[in-house]
């Protein structure tokens, strides 16, 4: 790939990556965060955390099926990232605008409601995969040991999606367009690993 492609698109994910923070500062500007701005932060920031981490995870076996593709893997990082930012937000939203920064709320909260208690065990699941998201975090740990430790971005997701289920009112299916998405993510592993090993067969 030219370095100016390179260049374009990265430009290119780096802008829609930031659309829902813009959109949060544009409303928060204007005044156009709904009735309710405190939750129209908290689920705008969630749903972007959420939905980037899936995009990302969507890219191992994208270039699987289409080896032209391979140069997605290029923005993996890049995407965990801004998921992990935006999961940030999300959380931090919570901690002033919902408890007020008081640890006895926070204590209760997590204690006492569960999807509390998993949103945050999500957010924490994430926070060593993007401390070693670097190069030299790679070379430190080694090629093997830093794609263990990057698994855990797996049950971050899952641990995010329950958080989003237990947060609707019941009834509510807005969470189920982006857990089929992940369940087919999930399902997509085993059928792409045996595709791989019948293709080495073959050539054996």
């Amino acid at each position: 790939m030219k370095k100016s492609t390179l260049i374009l698109l990265k430009t290119l994910v780096w802008a829609a990556c930031l659309i829902p923070a813009a959109r949060l500062a544009y409303g928060a500007v204007t005044n156009q965060l709904g009735a309710d701005p405190t939750r129209t932060i908290t689920f705008m920031s969630g749903l972007a955390a959420l939905r980037l981490l899936v995009i990302s995870l969507a890219i191992t076996p994208t270039r699987q099926l289409f080896p032209r593709l391979s140069w997605l893997v290029r923005f993996r990082r890049l995407l965990g990232l801004f998921a992990f930012f935006y999961a940030s937000l999300h959380l931090m939203a919570y901690v002033g605008l919902y408890s007020y920064f008081d640890p006895g709320t926070m204590v209760h909260d997590i204690l006492k409601r569960r999807f509390i208690t998993v949103g945050i065990l999500s957010w924490l699941l994430l926070v060593p995969l993007a401390i070693t998201s670097t190069t030299g975090w790679i070379r430190r740990l080694g090629g093997r040991r830093w794609n263990q430790l990057h698994k855990l971005v797996y049950l971050s997701v899952c641990l995010g999606l329950l958080h989003y289920w237990w947060q609707v009112k019941t009834g509510v299916l807005a969470p189920l367009d982006i857990t089929l998405i992940m369940a087919l993510l999930f399902l997509a592993r085993p059928v792409l690993a045996w595709r791989r090993r019948r293709a080495a067969q073959q050539r054996a």
